[in-house]
């Protein structure tokens, strides 16, 4: 006799769980699905994010940074230390330990609301049901009322670097190096490509990242990426653009890289070779043909602003479908999903959505960029404000970097807002409350902000977008439109 419920998920990632203990909350009867076995050989919760992403690349992220702080930045507050020493299977084992910590408070949390957790592999039948096959193979039919898949993502592979899972590797196998390798490539500049250069580079290791695109970070201002890739470049990272990967080598212990440049054919060996070219959704055996979800010509499942698919009663959240792969993003999805499931009205703002690169400083933006208003046409003003003005900063020896806050001419609503310095990705969020609820630059600058905080930076980019700012030389304003 198969097992009902009212809402399965599949997938414990921060889209699935977070889906799964607001459904319980809501008093839906709810089962969680999950397949993850982590290096250990255990089920566990938590998906890419919690296992093999975000966590854990903080977690090595913050104790690469701590290593540069005590060999390059002490010294200047008096600190006198003798050359550090990194132990990296210690710093591995931290990361790991902060991973069972946080997958077994999701463990917890099912317990405590109330979720049915599955092991299994879940893949979507007809009328909504969910077949779950455990690791013995054995199958057992889920019947629900409805189903949220919330199956995540994957590293994309590339046919010239095949992955080894030693010399060759993916962001997962980037997590878990034994030593510093001396000379590290990585393949992608984009967000993940950078978090895991600036992890070994800040180790000692010489880092060599190979982007094919011929513009740095396009998704973030202009403006922003300039001033990142200034910053990147003088902490030792060697950025090279339009650059594409034709061969990946691996020859007594090392591995040479071909590439080509829009004029010359190159080479380069490596230690490690990273591949960090993007993440595709995970769909494979997720649906069967007579499920009703259809697929999107990338592979991600189509839904509405609902994320509703196009079979009754059952939604996609997360990395599974359009938007950004965002753990915070999947997170209110899976959110606004239950709450619709129990009958409350529930929808998410999509502009309001904010994304953070964690390298040291941090990169963080929420709303327009000004490439696109101006290729919308619309009038906006902007105003700066450098960290190198806000006494707090400098206190702090943390003046690298800017506030970029963008407003639309004739409304002044706060359109968009970009930042790279230190602790960019909380500064940035009290720019995603005023936009929610529709600010103006102006209801920023006549808000008080605690002194001396990096607060402050938010604060007078607000004034200078009128030309008001205080602890700098004000430009006149001006619409920007072309």
């Amino acid at each position: 006799m198969s097992e009902k419920f009212d809402v399965v998920v599949i997938g414990s990632g921060p889209a699935g769980y977070v889906a799964a203990i607001k459904a319980a909350q809501l008093g839906l009867s709810t089962a969680c699905v999950e397949k993850w076995v982590n290096t250990k050989g255990q089920m566990t919760f938590g998906g890419t994010c919690l296992n093999v992403g975000c966590i854990p690349s903080k977690a090595l992220l913050d104790s690469s940074y701590k290593y540069v702080e005590a060999r390059d930045h002490l010294a200047v507050h008096g600190i006198s230390v003798n050359a550090p020493v990194m132990d990296v299977p210690a710093m591995i084992a931290r990361k790991d330990k902060i991973v069972g910590q946080l997958t077994d408070g999701i463990a917890g949390l099912f317990k405590h609301n109330g979720v049915t957790s599955i092991f299994g592999t879940g893949r979507v039948l007809a009328g909504g049901n969910v077949e779950v096959t455990d690791s013995e193979g054995n199958t057992q039919v889920l019947e629900a009322g409805n189903v949220i898949i919330a199956a995540g993502s994957v590293p994309v592979e590339i046919p010239p670097a095949p992955l080894d899972g030693n010399h060759i590797v993916d962001s997962t196998g980037a997590l878990a190096f034994d030593h510093v390798p001396q000379k590290l490539g990585v393949i992608g500049a984009g967000v993940i490509g950078l978090e895991l250069g600036s992890v070994w580079s800040g180790l000692g290791a010489e880092v060599v990242l190979l982007e094919a695109l011929d513009e740095f970070l396009p998704m973030v201002d202009a403006q922003i990426s300039k001033e990142v890739g200034k910053i990147l470049k003088k902490q030792g990272l060697d950025i090279r653009l339009g650059t594409r990967v034709t061969k990946a080598e691996v020859k007594d212990g090392k591995v040479t890289v071909s590439y080509s440049t829009i004029d010359s054919e190159e080479s380069i060996e490596f230690d490690k070779l990273i591949v960090a070219v993007g993440r595709r959704p995970l769909t494979e055996s997720l649906l069967a043909d007579d499920s009703g979800v259809t697929l999107d010509e990338r592979g991600f499942i189509y839904v509405n602003d609902f994320c509703e698919t196009e079979a009754p009663h059952v939604y996609a959240i997360g990395d599974v479908v359009r938007g950004p792969m965002l753990a915070h993003k999947g997170s209110e999805e899976g959110v606004m999903v239950a709450e619709r499931i129990a009958g409350n009205p529930a929808q998410m703002n999509y502009d309001c959505i904010p994304s953070v690169i964690y390298t040291h400083p941090e990169v963080a933006s929420v709303g327009k960029t000004e490439q696109e208003l101006k290729a919308d046409g619309i009038d906006y003003n902007t105003g700066v404000f450098p960290f190198v003005a806000c006494g707090r900063a400098v206190a702090a020896n943390a003046t690298e970097g800017m506030v970029k806050l963008i407003a639309e001419a004739q409304t002044d609503r706060i359109l968009g807002c970009h930042i790279v310095g230190s602790n960019a990705a909380d500064l940035v969020q009290q720019v995603v409350i005023a936009m929610e609820f529709g600010s103006s630059a102006e209801d920023l600058a006549l808000t008080v902000f605690g002194h001396p905080t990096l607060s402050e930076a938010v604060h007078e980019a607000a004034l200078a977008v009128q030309g008001h700012a205080i602890h700098i030389a004000n430009r006149k304003p001006r619409n920007k439109r072309k």
